[in-house]
C-alpha cells in the first residue's frame, strides 16, 4: 500500500521516510535547503526557527502543546494511532482517481503518526501529508478555495499565490479558446456571468489548474481543494444556471486532469458536509469520483488527545479519572476536546475532578443536579413511593433501585459509552395501576415538584413525519425554524425527567430515534445541534400486552378485549406482557432498555382499599380549606364503596376506575348536598351508607366520623 509522511516512524508506520527537503513545509526565506526541523506540522510544537523562517505555523498556539498545555509534570507520551481508514482509502486512489468528495466530519483534527508519536492536524494541513510521496518529496502543489474567500492560503506557504496566478492565465486561455470555437456567440454577453459570479469565475480557475500546464520548470501535479463545497447550490437537484455552470467548470476539470509530474493525476478534492449536498449527476455514476466518509473520533484517538491536553493526568494515581474523561466524552469531535482543554485551563477545576468540565460543556452549568440529591434517597425512597402508589411493591422496589444507581452516577457503567441517560425505566401492565402516578412520585421526589417532569403524550405522534414535530424539521420544512418539542425541552432542561407515555402509539420511525438516545445520550435535531440526555431520567409507559383491538370485517376498530384479567398471578401477567413487547418492540430497542421492565399488577383489594381511602379523604381535605365545611365519611361508607370497587369492571380500570366511582358515588352527591342545603362554612356534614347508596346529612358535632375519614 502507498504510504506517504514527513516524517520518520519507529512505529506500525516504519516504512515512511524523511528527507531533507521534506522536512521543511514552510521553506526558509533565504532560498537554501533546510537541514533541521524547523516546522512540524501538527498541534504540538511552535516555529522553531522564528530567525530564519518569517511563518509561523498557522497553528501554533491554537492547539495543544508543550508549551501551550503548561504541564507541571512529565506528559504521558501518546503511543501511535493505528491510521484511520479514511486516510488508507484516501491514500489508495492519489494519483488515480481524479475527484474526491470527503463528507461527514470534515471539519475537526485528525490523528497523525510522526516520528512515532501521535500528532493531530486540520484537515487543510493534512490533506498535505497525505499527498505526498512515499520517499518524503512533495509531487503536489496545493490550490486552496472556498465559496466566500475564493483563493486562499491556510498554510501560508506563498505557494498558493503563485499558482493562482499561473491557473488565471490558463483560466482567461480557456476563454478565448472556447470564444474562438464558438464563433455565433456574442462574447459580451456570454462573458457577463463570469464576471459578475465570483463562484464561476474561481470555479473556472479550479478547472484551468487541473486541465492545463501552469508552465513550471520542474513540473508538479496540482491539487485542489474546494472547502465548503456544500454552500455552492441552494437546492443540489434545482441549480440555477450559475450554479450549474460552477459544477459544470470542476465536473470537467476532473474530468479532463491531466498529469502534471506525468504520474500523479492532477486531483480536486470537494469537501461537503455530506455527498448528497453536490448534485447526483456530479457524484451518482461517475467513475472518476471516489466518495470517503470521515468518521467522528474512535476512542483511541480521543485518548492519545487526550493525553496531549490534559498531560496533568499522566500520574498513574490519576488512571480512573482519565479513563472516565474519556468515556464521557465519547461521540465528542477532537475540536469539542481541544476547547474543554481550554476550559480546564482557566483553573478552578483539580484532575481529579476534571469530568465536572464535560457537564459544564454539554449543558453550560458546573454543578451536577444528581449528586445533590443523594441525601433525598437516603430517607426511605421507598416510603415515600408508596405513600402515593399502592400495592406495587415490586415495581417500587425496581424503582428505587435505579434511582439510586443514577445518583451515584453508575448508570450504563457496563457499557464503552459513559454518555447513556442516567436511568431508563420502561412501565408496563394495566391502565390505571399507578405507572403515570409513579413517575410523578419520582420527580416530587427528587426536585421538590410532580410537575417538574416532561410529559409527551405518544399517541399525538402516531402520523407519518410525526418524529419532526418532536425532533425538528430538517431544512426546508415546515416547523425547521421552531425546532423539536423534545430537544427544545431538553436543551432548556437538560437535569430532567422525561415521561413517554403510551410509547406503543407511536410512530415506528420515533422509536428508531430513540435507539440512539438510549445508546449515546445523544440527538441532533432538525438544525443540526446536538442535545445531550446524559442527565436525564426517561421513562416509557405502555399498556402492550394487556389488551387487544377488536376488528370487524373491514379492519375497523370496533372495542378492545382484556388478555388478561385481575385476579391472574403476577407471574403470569409479567409473561404475556413481556412475550406482548418482544413482538411489538424492535429487538434493540428492547435490548438497550434492558432489563429495566417494571410491570405493574392489577390493583389488589387491599391496595383498592388504600387507595379510596386515599382519594376520599383528599376530598374531604379540599372541602375543608375551600369552603369551611368539615366533611366526614363514616366506616360503613367506606365499606359499601370498598365492595363496590372491587367490582369487575372498576377494578379494570384501576384507580382511574376507583376515582369514576368516587366522583359518582361520593363527590357528586357531596356537591349536590352542600348546593341544596345551603350548608356554609363552619358547619360539618357526614356522609353514610343508606340502602346501598351513600348520602349525607349535616353532622351534630362529627359523630360517627372518627373510625371512617
Amino acid at each position: 500500500m502507498r504510504r506517504s509522511s514527513t516524517c520518520s516512524s519507529t512505529g506500525p508506520m516504519s516504512r515512511r521516510k524523511t528527507t531533507a527537503s521534506a522536512r521543511c513545509a514552510v521553506p526558509p526565506t533565504n532560498g537554501s535547503s533546510c537541514s533541521i526541523r524547523h516546522w512540524k506540522p501538527c498541534i504540538m510544537r511552535r516555529c522553531r526557527n522564528r530567525a530564519r523562517c518569517r511563518t509561523r505555523c498557522s497553528t501554533a498556539g491554537r492547539y495543544p502543546s508543550a508549551s501551550t498545555a503548561g504541564p507541571k509534570r512529565p506528559a504521558r507520551r501518546s503511543s501511535p494511532v493505528n491510521m484511520p481508514t479514511w486516510q488508507r482509502e484516501l491514500e489508495n486512489f492519489i494519483g488515480i482517481k481524479p475527484l474526491f468528495v470527503l463528507e461527514g466530519n470534515v471539519s475537526d483534527l485528525y490523528p497523525w503518526d510522526c516520528e512515532g508519536q501521535t500528532q493531530f492536524l486540520p484537515l487543510a494541513h493534512i490533506l498535505p501529508e497525505l499527498f505526498a510521496a512515499p520517499d518524503g518529496t512533495r509531487p503536489y502543489r496545493f490550490l486552496y478555495v472556498d465559496p466566500l474567500r475564493g483563493v486562499h492560503d491556510p498554510l501560508g506557504t506563498g505557494e498558493v499565490r503563485a499558482l493562482a496566478q499561473a491557473a488565471q492565465r490558463e483560466a482567461e486561455r480557456l476563454t478565448a479558446e472556447a470564444d474562438a470555437l464558438n464563433p455565433g456567440a456574442d462574447p459580451a454577453s456570454r462573458q457577463q456571468p463570469f464576471a459578475a459570479n465570483r463562484l464561476i469565475h474561481d470555479s473556472l480557475l479550479v478547472r484551468a489548474a487541473l486541465s492545463r500546464r501552469l508552465g513550471e520548470e520542474e513540473p508538479r501535479s496540482v491539487a485542489c481543494v474546494f472547502d465548503f463545497a456544500s454552500r455552492l447550490a441552494s437546492s443540489p437537484e434545482d441549480l440555477t444556471p450559475e450554479e450549474n455552470a460552477v459544477f459544470m467548470n470542476l465536473l470537467l476539470g476532473a474530468k479532463d486532469a491531466i498529469r502534471g509530474d506525468g504520474e500523479h493525476v492532477n486531483t480536486l478534492v470537494l469537501v461537503a458536509n455530506k455527498a448528497t449536498d453536490l448534485p447526483s449527476w456530479l457524484v451518482r455514476g461517475n467513475p472518476d469520483v471516489r466518495v470517503i466518509a470521515l468518521p467522528s473520533p474512535d476512542r483511541p484517538a480521543r485518548e492519545a488527545y487526550l493525553d496531549i491536553a490534559f498531560p496533568d493526568l499522566a500520574a498513574p494515581e490519576l488512571d480512573r479519572p482519565r479513563e472516565k474523561l474519556v468515556d464521557t466524552t465519547d461521540r465528542m469531535l477532537l475540536t469539542e476536546l481541544d476547547e474543554l482543554r481550554r476550559l480546564y485551563a482557566r483553573g478552578g477545576t483539580a484532575p481529579e475532578h476534571v469530568t465536572e468540565l464535560v457537564d459544564l460543556y454539554k449543558y453550560g452549568i458546573r454543578e451536577n443536579r444528581w449528586s445533590a440529591m443523594m441525601d433525598k434517597l437516603r430517607d426511605d425512597p421507598a416510603a415515600a413511593l408508596r405513600r402515593r402508589v399502592k400495592g406495587q411493591e415490586p415495581a417500587i422496589a425496581k424503582i428505587v433501585s435505579v434511582l439510586k444507581r443514577s445518583v451515584l452516577g453508575f448508570s450504563g457503567m457496563q457499557h464503552s459509552s459513559g454518555t447513556k441517560p442516567k436511568g431508563v425505566l420502561f412501565l408496563a401492565g394495566p391502565t390505571g395501576t399507578g405507572k403515570t402516578e409513579t413517575v410523578k412520585a419520582v420527580t416530587e421526589l427528587l426536585f421538590g415538584d410532580e410537575r417538574s417532569y416532561l410529559r409527551f403524550d405518544m399517541s399525538e405522534y402516531a402520523a407519518d413525519a410525526s418524529d419532526q414535530k418532536l425532533f425538528g424539521a430538517p431544512p426546508g420544512y415546515v416547523g425547521y425554524e421552531a425546532g423539536g418539542q423534545l430537544t427544545n425541552a431538553v436543551r432548556a432542561n437538560p437535569f430532567s425527567v422525561l415521561l413517554f407515555d403510551e410509547v406503543e402509539k407511536a410512530h415506528p420511525s420515533i422509536m428508531d430515534k430513540f435507539l440512539q438516545i438510549l445508546e449515546d445520550g445523544r440527538m441532533t435535531d432538525g438544525q443540526g445541534q446536538t442535545v445531550y440526555f446524559g442527565e436525564t431520567l426517561i421513562f416509557f409507559t405502555s399498556n402492550v400486552g394487556i389488551s387487544e383491538e377488536l376488528l370487524d370485517e373491514h379492519g375497523r376498530t370496533i372495542g378492545r378485549r382484556n388478555i388478561v384479567q385481575p385476579g391472574e398471578p403476577y407471574d403470569v401477567i409479567c409473561a404475556r406482557v413481556q412475550q406482548a413487547m418482544a413482538t411489538h418492540f424492535k429487538p434493540e430497542v428492547l435490548n438497550r432498555i434492558g432489563d429495566n421492565i417494571v410491570v405493574f399488577d392489577y390493583i389488589s383489594p387491599e391496595a383498592s382499599r388504600l387507595i379510596l381511602e386515599s382519594q376520599i379523604r383528599k376530598i374531604n381535605g379540599n372541602v375543608r380549606n375551600r369552603c369551611g365545611i368539615t366533611v366526614a365519611a363514616a366506616q360503613a361508607t367506606l365499606d359499601l364503596l370498598a365492595e363496590r370497587a372491587l367490582a369487575p369492571e372498576v377494578r379494570e380500570n384501576g384507580g382511574r376506575g376507583i376515582g369514576n366511582l368516587v366522583e359518582d358515588a361520593y363527590l357528586n352527591p357531596l356537591s349536590t348536598f352542600i348546593f341544596d342545603e345551603n350548608v356554609e362554612a363552619g358547619e360539618a356534614v357526614e356522609a353514610v351508607a343508606s340502602a346501598g347508596a351513600v348520602t349525607f346529612r349535616r353532622a351534630d358535632g362529627g359523630a360517627g366520623a372518627t373510625d371512617g375519614c
